[in-house]
């Protein structure tokens, strides 16, 4: 049954929430969250969702249950700018994400990407322009985890004038307690205690904005609008057309999406359910039997860029009408204590994705947006595509596909041993090849690219053997290319 959220879904939290504190082992959650000193709002969000876990119901969304998303609006035919609406807008960055998949110990925004700037330095220059630009002094905050805040504060305090507006520059996303496949009792792992805990995904934006008081903060000095993105989408920049849409528009809520290719065939996608409401499916939330329907990008043709807009003072009686908590789908990941030990206890770590409230809020509606709004960086393969110069840096410092590229970006495919960002390094140590007019790039084997290699069109390069094949200077055009 997918989630219904007005009265049907009030009966619903109650149920779970009730299905949960009768659990004979929420009380050990409970304990050990209160002795985190994790919020109430946190708590609240993480008994809905133990509370989904334990009922029995499927956490999946099945094909049968949806339908496709044919008409809505385009980006391309507004035409109105209200610059006097950037006053009571605050721009939000989620931050909280480590780049380990990547190799990496540090927050990814850290990572450098062209002429040395990383994406926190692309994203401060973002907004210290719109500043001058429009002579607003736009409200700028962060979401940071506990992991990211020290290096992320460090690294913005050469932009001294980035807070603005009497707020903080930051507030912290919760985590979340493991919980045992075995008997779904909280995780123990004494020898890191630390792995006991998990994100509870960027779904928690909505609880660590009330938990931290932050939400009260801004309807308190009058806040009304929050445009939020991900820190690794440098094309997600503040757009006075987008902000004057939703304004004008009075929809409590707004997911920007775009036009699903290939490339975008496993995020997650926009869909009706059977009253006709908007909804986001992922990945996680698809059963198998259905993982060719999802992938049809003819069929589900948007996908959500995670840049939303929010009504503050919707979300607000949001969560006083779900009695303080925003029931949103949950996804079940499976996985050990120890990432690095798949013999440690196996574990089920519960999280819920911020774009999925687009069912909680009566009348949100959605936006196809240009590809330039989505550039963001998951995985090496995105790092090389992002550095080549397939994109370009606008003036505004965004970083965008370039015309040329007609809003396709080239889908490039890494084997294994390429998954870090050192790996990588060694790929490409005089720079990424030219990608401007490349469709597709695979690369298998030990390779490594010399100055002044050009891809055109769909190419592969193989190497074999132990040692490091280098890929000779010259323009290469529908080829697989043995080394």
């Amino acid at each position: 049954m997918l989630l219904l959220c007005f009265l049907p879904a009030l009966l619903l939290i109650r149920k779970q929430k009730a299905k949960a504190a009768a659990h004979p082992n929420w009380h050990l959650f409970q304990s050990k969250m209160e002795a985190e000193g994790l919020s109430h709002a946190a708590i609240e969000a993480f008994k809905y969702n133990f509370g989904k876990l334990t009922s029995g119901e499927s956490l999946f969304v099945p094909e049968s249950a949806i339908s496709a998303v044919d008409d809505l609006p385009s980006y391309e035919l507004l035409s109105a700018e209200d610059p006097k609406l950037l006053t009571s807008t605050v721009m939000l960055k989620l931050n909280g994400g480590l780049g380990t998949g990547m190799g990496l110990e540090k927050a990814k925004s850290l990572l450098p990407l062209k002429d040395g700037n990383t994406f926190l330095d692309f994203i401060a220059k973002q907004v210290l322009n719109m500043r001058s630009t429009f002579g607003v002094d736009l409200a700028f905050m962060l979401m940071n985890s506990f992991s990211t805040s020290r290096d992320t504060m460090q690294a913005l305090s050469i932009y001294e004038t980035l807070a603005a507006g009497g707020l903080p520059l930051e507030f912290l996303q919760n985590k979340a307690p493991k919980v045992a496949a075995g008997d779904l009792t909280p995780a123990s792992w004494p020898a890191a205690p630390n792995l006991e805990w998990c994100p509870p995904g960027h779904g928690d934006l909505y609880p660590a904005l009330v938990g931290s008081g932050t939400l009260d903060l801004l309807l308190k000095k009058g806040y009304k609008y929050m445009f939020v993105s991900n820190s690794d989408n440098l094309g997600a920049t503040m757009d006075v057309k987008l902000l004057t849409w939703f304004a004008q528009s009075g929809a409590p809520f707004a997911m920007e999406v775009a036009a699903r290719t290939a490339a975008d065939k496993k995020g997650g996608h926009l869909a009706r359910s059977a009253s006709g409401g908007l909804l986001l499916r992922e990945l996680a939330q698809c059963p198998d039997e259905d993982a060719d329907a999802f992938q049809d990008v003819s069929k589900h043709r948007f996908f959500n860029t995670n840049n939303l807009w929010v009504n503050l003072e919707a979300l607000k009686a949001t969560f006083a009408k779900f009695k303080g908590v925003m029931p949103l789908a949950v996804m079940q990941n499976s996985k050990t204590v120890d990432p690095r030990d798949k013999k440690s206890t196996k574990v089920l770590q519960l999280e819920t994705a911020m774009g999925s409230a687009i069912e909680c809020f009566e009348g949100a509606q959605a936006i196809v947006i240009p590809r330039s709004r989505f550039a963001p960086v998951k995985t090496t393969a995105d790092l090389l595509a992002l550095s080549s110069d397939a994109y370009e840096v606008t003036p505004d410092s965004r970083m965008v596909l370039r015309p040329e590229r007609n809003g396709v970006p080239p889908t490039v495919k890494l084997d294994g041993s390429y998954k870090f960002v050192d790996q990588l390094q060694a790929l490409i140590p005089q720079g990424p090849p030219s990608l401007i007019k490349c469709t597709k790039l695979t690369i298998e084997g030990k390779v490594a690219f010399a100055a002044g290699v050009i891809i055109e069109g769909s190419c592969a390069f193989v190497g074999s053997g132990d040692e490091v094949k280098i890929v000779p200077p010259g323009t290469y055009t529908n080829q697989t290319v043995e080394l």
